[in-house]
């Protein structure tokens, strides 16, 4: 039996009951019998970035959040946007990565589920070509009015956004096999 590839889960929302959260609960659902879900530390708990404080040993939380990528075959990251733009503590999470490549050719899923989402995803995706995420280029999806497209529980109800869904959730999958090659 092959093994399951490991996924990190991202949520870009630090609020417990988020659309993110459900989506990404039921994106694991979706691939449950494909891909191992890792549990993804909150990137509340990180400290504001600072070049000074990016040494070893890092601060706690930033060594628990690097290592979770490292374990990591791939990264799902579901987001809203905040004011036109990345949330503040998903964009310090990836400052974090900056100077240890931890998102360096990873596969990497960015979904950007929010009222419109257009101006931080397009800010986001070029954060993550930056530092070199793996096929984010491929592997992108956004989901405007996110809460008139899944129910309560998360499940999506939108046939179109589902279809959505499940192409780029293919793709990335695809893209977790071939990165062993």
């Amino acid at each position: 039996m092959i093994a399951k590839k490991k996924v990190l889960p991202i949520s870009g929302s630090t609020r417990s009951n988020s659309s993110n959260h459900l989506l990404i609960r039921t994106i694991a659902d979706l691939t449950a019998d494909r891909l191992e879900w890792l549990e993804a530390p909150s990137i509340a708990d990180l400290p504001h970035f600072n070049p000074d404080l990016d040494i070893e040993p890092a601060p706690p939380a930033v060594a628990a959040f690097r290592d979770s990528l490292r374990q990591a075959d791939g990264i799902l990251i579901c987001t809203p946007e905040y004011a036109h733009g990345v949330p503040g503590s998903l964009k310090n999470a990836i400052d974090w990565t900056v100077g240890t490549a931890d998102f360096s050719h990873k596969p990497t899923v960015l979904i950007t589920a929010s009222t419109d989402g257009r101006y931080g995803h397009a800010a986001l995706l070029e954060t993550l070509r930056v530092i070199e995420a793996g096929h984010v280029d491929q592997l992108q999806l956004q989901i405007p009015f996110i809460r008139t497209k899944i129910d309560a529980t998360g499940r999506i109800t939108d046939p179109a956004i589902l279809q959505a869904v499940q192409q780029v959730l293919a793709a990335f999958i695809d893209s977790l096999v071939t990165a062993d090659r």
